[in-house]
């Protein structure tokens, strides 16, 4: 359908009323073309429109539609907006930084490094501002080899891990970390392991295997010592969790930890260990599908070791979005993260972005998590790095070999961090018909509201607000950031 589905606008006068405007050769989305109305000096635009259709023949492009609000009767549904209904804070939107990442960024010259860092971490018209990233502890599977930070030789311990080093990402995960925070002091980072060195393992095994209990105080010493180091390097770790996929033995790296495994080791070993060497990143839970919120609802049902936790952190590989809002309704006073989506090799990029917008962006935001993060950020045009047995099929939101290539995940990313710098909170909206959508209130008083059209063709409704409204259109699977 390339080429196919072009973007609708609705060009609104207080003396026309709602007039619908297209700039489409056909009508193969379900929209009439109209020809386009040229504003008058009397019309005044209230409100911009960012639009990414699902065809790719428009991507994150400003539209020129004058958007007034007015009080005009049409028989379109409402959404609406209410700022003076509050609800979570948001910390950011972003991606995993991870050390493939790192690699194949840092294989750029300095003047497209320079660019391309300036356009995502940047606060510039130009820039989709990414404000949270996520970073593995040690190397994740889309490393191009399996380490931690204190690897011995084999039957070989070193219990006051007098051999901890850096030195694995010294290479291009933390320089490059460290331009970033330059860009932008105050990005959050939360950061996790896929394994621990692996003398610690009872299977002494980078894959599968738990955590030996008689290790617990040496892994939280671990944390607290990789929490100093970064420091040092001048990057700040705002969160962390003990395990990523804490029930998934099968990646490279990886490890099992059960939810009765996490509870002790937060209670008797991490949180002690934060507490006494003063840490104040953030412990979250968990780190896994949507499928299982009796794993993090263990844990916070444990007053000693909730008293250490910040959080509860998902995926969803499994399971509904709304097991975060489940969590939210019996411990509203801790946070919700969603750290980890996925897109794939094989996928598509309409229903991507259709997906991962209804889920990721406007189904976290809606069931209380304070950021949203896709998968890897950039990888090579053969999906690498990875480690053996790493994701072979992971697409990052970057293509980087001859040049750079904007991918799905760009702008499922890009439609909310561009617009909603952290701070900002999600205020009241409702969800009507096959629009769903999500809305929020700036720190310098800005309306934003992410609109998703899940259905299959064009959909007209009007933006209600204070009593009045404007008229508006999306094509079939097609998204849009409102900025009022």
């Amino acid at each position: 359908m390339k080429g196919k589905l072009f973007f609708l606008f609705v060009v609104i006068t207080f003396s026309l009323g709602n007039q619908n405007c297209s700039k489409s050769n056909n009508n193969s989305n379900g929209t009439t073309p109209v020809i386009p109305v040229t504003p008058t000096s009397s019309q005044t635009n209230n409100v911009d429109f960012w639009l990414t259709s699902n065809d790719q023949s428009v991507l994150l492009q400003k539209q020129n539609g004058i958007l007034s609000f007015a009080t005009i009767v049409n028989n379109n549904p409402f959404i609406d907006v209410d700022s003076t209904q509050i609800f979570q804070t948001i910390d950011g939107f972003g991606f995993t930084l991870t050390g493939g990442s790192a690699y194949v960024i840092n294989q750029l010259n300095n003047t497209d490094k320079t660019n391309l860092l300036q356009e995502l971490f940047g606060t510039s018209t130009t820039s989709i501002s990414i404000s949270y990233l996520r970073i593995s502890i040690g190397a994740s599977d889309l490393n191009a080899s399996v380490f931690s930070y204190d690897d011995m030789p084999s039957g070989q311990s070193d219990l006051a891990l007098a051999n901890f080093s850096l030195s694995n990402d010294m290479t291009d995960l933390i320089p490059l970390l460290k331009q970033i925070v330059a860009i932008n002091p105050n990005i959050k980072i939360i950061a996790t392991p896929w394994s621990p060195p692996l003398w610690m393992k009872d299977n002494n095994s980078s894959i599968g295997g738990s955590l030996l209990s008689n290790y617990y105080n040496q892994y939280a010493q671990y944390f607290v010592k990789y929490i100093q180091a970064m420091q040092l390097q001048g990057i700040k770790i705002d969160a962390i969790t003990p395990q990523n996929e804490p029930l998934n033995p099968s990646n490279n790296p990886s490890m099992i930890m059960l939810a009765s495994d996490e509870n002790n080791f937060i209670k008797n070993s991490l949180g002690p260990a934060f507490l006494a060497a003063s840490i104040t990143t953030k412990i979250i839970l968990y780190d896994h599908n949507c499928d299982q919120p009796t794993f993090p609802l263990t844990i916070l049902a444990d007053a000693a070791s909730s008293a250490f936790v910040s959080g509860s952190a998902f995926h969803l590989y499994a399971g509904n979005i709304n097991a975060l809002s489940t969590v939210h309704s019996l411990y509203p006073n801790k946070q919700l993260y969603f750290t980890e989506q996925f897109t794939q090799s094989s996928g598509n990029f309409g229903a991507d972005l259709m997906w991962h917008l209804k889920n990721v962006i406007i189904g976290s935001m809606r069931n209380w998590s304070c950021n949203a993060l896709e998968w890897n950020l950039a990888n090579d045009p053969t999906y690498g790095p990875h480690t053996v047995g790493g994701c072979t099929t992971c697409k990052g939101a970057l293509t980087i070999g001859s040049g750079i290539t904007r991918n799905v995940g760009y702008y499922i990313i890009a439609h909310a961090s561009k617009f909603i710098p952290a701070g900002s909170i999600r205020i009241y909206s409702n969800i009507s018909g096959s629009l769903n959508n999500v809305a929020f209130l700036t720190p310098a008083g800005k309306k934003i509201l992410i609109v998703e059209n899940d259905g299959l063709s064009a959909s007209s409704f009007n933006i209600r607000f204070n009593g009045k409204w404007v008229s508006s259109a999306l094509p079939g699977g097609a998204v849009a950031t409102y900025i009022f």
